[in-house]
């Protein structure tokens, strides 16, 4: 468990190795507010604007106002351009047409880096897809990004660059799910859909990785942040969310100061060269749970085919 000064300091040192050899390109999808904007406004200090940025969500002023404060690059041309695009991640048609459009004129996708989601405390919000909000932000979503955008970060392995992916949602937090129940379309409930979004994440990774053994997957628990996801939960009355607030804020971290650890716990997936990695709030290695099978296993390739049913991508069975 790391010092953040140690973690700020190898976040330097591990993003200023790379020029002149290549300038790295991110992607940040949910990086208009709280840990997602803090990593992107991290990374753009540590590579000093030399990086290309790509931030994706729905609040253009707020992304617009967080690329305008990036460091001015030292050189020029298409590599250091940052970038908002739109992108409503509760729907899976969204999804696969900014992944489409992306694909179409990307050239490399070195770092992908996915935080969408909110806290509610509403039952099953079913947007006119048939997915539930939370499920769709929290776990469809970031599936449907790095599978639609696999070529590209295939592509750029193979050149010989760094590639991660990186997921923040609760490492280490899942549990036992019903699997006659994937989606939670027949009992939905809060612990269920916390505890199913979890599990689901760590299948994922654990699919993805199989099949692409030299990049690495990474799923992170921040611990707890003060976000404006934290200060804003849905379905909970103002007053109580003031005083929850309150009461633990002096347990909470800075966005800026989880978005360093987040980063570090990045590049040590990137280290081992590969694999599916689950690290706590200072990057801590927490392990492949006892209930998840490496590899996913017959459970991981259930969950594979009902998502790609859910998120209306182009079937391919998992190797």
């Amino acid at each position: 468990m790391p010092a953040l000064a140690v973690a700020k300091a190898a976040n330097t040192a591990t993003l200023a190795s790379f020029p002149p050899s290549f300038t790295p390109t991110a992607l940040f999808l949910g990086g208009t507010s709280g840990i997602g904007q803090a990593m992107a406004e991290s990374f753009a200090h540590h590579t000093k604007g030399n990086s290309r940025i790509i931030i994706v969500g729905r609040n253009r002023s707020a992304a617009e106002s967080t690329i305008a404060a990036f460091p001015k690059p030292s050189g020029g041309g298409d590599e250091t351009e940052h970038e908002f695009v739109e992108c409503d991640a509760t729907f899976m048609d969204n999804v696969h047409a900014t992944t489409k459009e992306l694909l179409g004129r990307l050239t490399k996708l070195n770092y992908l880096v996915l935080s969408p989601g909110f806290l509610t405390l509403k039952g099953r919000d079913e947007t006119s897809e048939g997915i539930d909000k939370k499920l769709a932000l929290n776990y469809y979503a970031r599936w449907a990004f790095i599978y639609d955008l696999l070529p590209l970060l295939q592509k750029t392995k193979q050149s010989g660059e760094d590639v991660s992916v990186i997921t923040i949602m609760a490492a280490g937090q899942g549990g036992e799910i019903d699997w006659n129940d994937l989606g939670l379309k027949k009992g939905y409930g809060l612990a269920s859909a916390a505890t199913g979004v979890v599990t689901y994440t760590d299948y994922m990774l654990e699919s993805f990785s199989k099949q692409n053994p030299t990049i690495p997957f990474v799923h992170t628990f921040p611990g707890l942040v003060r976000t404006p996801i934290t200060a804003n939960v849905t379905g909970l009355p103002g007053p109580i969310n003031f005083i929850l607030n309150t009461l633990l804020y002096p347990f909470q971290a800075s966005p800026q100061d989880c978005a360093e650890w987040m980063l570090y716990a990045m590049w040590q997936g990137s280290e081992a060269g590969g694999g599916a990695w689950r690290r706590g709030p200072r990057g801590d290695e927490l392990g492949r749970p006892s209930f998840i099978e490496e590899g996913g296993g017959e459970k991981g390739v259930k969950l594979w085919e009902h998502t790609v049913r859910e998120t209306r991508s182009v079937p391919v069975q998992p190797s």
